[in-house]
């Protein structure tokens, strides 16, 4: 948690951390991925067969070097919007067999050739070399997909026993289980976009229907409910009935504006919607007297980025050129999931390749969008436990998006967003995101300590962007001494980091 007192103009800002004061844990799951079929994903994204750059089973190698570099602990897939009208039993067998098929989601036509087993052995290339694999997480039909579909799904995965889709899942090259833990119950059904669109009251049924009868076949599935944006009618009505039938909330968003201050305080009302969906699994806990020693459940917030879908429309590939601003916008997201660690229990950004993604692909090679490079810093340095932070200093106190937020931001929008974590083994990271795209601000810093690593992201100006094939945005490694004031440039993401020492 950070919290944060405005001072008048002229004023020395402060930021003072407290290493001894573990607020929370971070889970790994924060840092996760997402693939769906969609645009480039998949096909020229992470599979893209008789390309040189790609190895004997079609994966693109460059792409898995570098989303090795993200340690992604969890990757979501098929979908997204996509899954409403597919059928995974289209995607296994000899290619040959596979039929190609309308999808309506996007609008294009799905050839199937990457399914279930392709995404599992993507995976495991993908974990090698890690101590823990890279965990499948799949997101069911709730569209036209049945019941017998989804339980033939998890047989299918996970099933050990001589029952028929375990001995195909044998018979197409993979004797042992893929033990999938996380299972979608559906994804955005709330949408009048979606294929067999349904109200509150149906899903909740169905739903609870559905997780009864998957459970009997698996009892160790972690089950992710459908819900809205954390701050809605939809929310509050699923959570109440089904509170005790699943293990996470799914919770949307996406920010974006073209004016740099909106775009970069946009992220703040995910921070909202975090606390209100928080304060919902609460009363819905109370309501349905669920026993206190039954874990709460967390929030998963599974689709989450800067999109604007006028700028980049989803059937069209949804292929953003992310800016500096942009870049800042992602890190403010992650300071918000460092801050919030106490509710969220994955959070994936959507998505990993191509498709409003911080990785682009080309026939030649790879590159890495202006927004990489907080995702890189994040996943490297801030795990381990969320620590208590406190900032003074100057605010934004403006029109923001959405315009609610506003309203709820008290003395406004810090300058300085901050968010701050111990790990394991005693290092402590500083994350301080400076949103002024003109103002350096001349900090003084209490609890950190000496010989301090400095990690820097910025640019020329906030328009900046990396897809020209030059890195104009890029990170930057330096070292300081831990005294005086330190001073965060305009428009710049700045990790410090250092090893604590205790005393007292």
């Amino acid at each position: 948690m950070t919290t944060f007192t405005k001072l008048a103009a002229g004023e020395t800002p402060l930021i003072e951390v407290d290493a001894r004061k573990k607020l929370s844990k971070i889970d790994p799951m924060t840092y996760g991925g997402f693939t769906e079929h969609m645009g480039r994903c998949i096909y020229g994204g992470i599979y893209d067969p008789g390309n040189p750059l790609s190895d004997s089973k079609g994966f693109r190698k460059d792409v898995i070097s570098a989303l090795k570099d993200l340690d992604i602990p969890v990757i979501r897939y098929p979908g997204g919007n996509f899954v409403a009208t597919y059928h995974w039993q289209e995607g296994i067998g000899p290619r040959e067999d596979r039929p190609k098929r309308p999808e309506l989601a996007w609008l294009g036509v799905e050839s199937n050739q990457f399914g279930t087993d392709e995404f599992m052995q993507w995976l495991d290339v993908l974990s090698e070399g890690k101590e823990q694999r890279v965990e499948p997480y799949i997101c069911l039909n709730f569209g036209t997909g049945t019941l017998d579909e989804a339980l033939a799904w998890v047989e299918y995965c996970n099933g050990m026993r001589d029952t028929y889709w375990a001995n195909l899942r044998r018979k197409n090259g993979h004797p042992e289980p893929y033990n999938v833990k996380y299972w979608a119950l559906g994804n955005e059904v709330w949408g009048d976009w979606q294929v067999l669109q349904m109200t509150k009251e149906d899903y909740a049924k169905k739903a609870i229907q559905w997780a009864k009868a998957l459970r009997l076949l698996d009892p160790s599935l972690c089950l992710i409910l459908c819900g809205q944006d954390g701050q809605s009618s939809w929310d509050h009505y699923v959570l109440h009935e089904c509170i005790g039938w699943v293990d996470m909330h799914s919770i949307h968003i996406y920010t974006a504006s073209e004016d740099h201050m909106k775009n970069v305080t946009a992220p703040l009302s995910a921070e909202r919607s975090i606390e209100i969906t928080a304060s919902l699994i609460d009363l819905a806990r109370i309501e349905k007297k669920i026993a206190p020693t039954k874990p709460p459940v967390k929030i998963c917030f599974d689709e989450w980025n800067v999109w604007d879908p006028e700028r980049a429309p989803g059937d069209k590939g949804a292929e953003e050129s992310y800016t500096l601003s942009d870049a800042l916008a992602v890190a403010v997201w992650l300071n918000v999931f460092v801050r919030q660690s106490k509710y969220i229990g994955m959070a994936n950004i959507a998505q990993s390749v191509n498709v409003i993604s911080p990785l682009m692909t080309t026939k030649d090679g790879i590159i890495k969008q202006s927004i990489w490079w907080p995702l890189q810093l994040f996943s490297q340095f801030m795990r381990g436990w969320t620590i208590a932070c406190h900032v003074s200093g100057g605010a934004y106190d403006g029109p923001t998006q959405p315009a609610w937020l506003q309203g709820t931001l008290g003395e406004g929008a810090p300058w300085l967003d901050v968010s701050a974590t111990v790990d394991d083994k005693g290092y402590v990271s500083l994350a301080v995101v400076n949103t002024n795209e003109i103002d350096d601000f001349q900090v003084e810093l209490k609890g950190v300590g000496k010989n301090v690593t400095v990690y820097k992201v910025s640019g020329e100006g906030v328009t900046s962007g990396n897809m020209d094939g030059k890195e104009n945005v890029g990170l930057k490694e330096e070292s300081w001494d831990g005294t005086g004031k330190f001073t965060f440039p305009k428009h710049s993401l700045t990790v410090l980091r250092w090893k604590a020492v205790y005393s007292g």
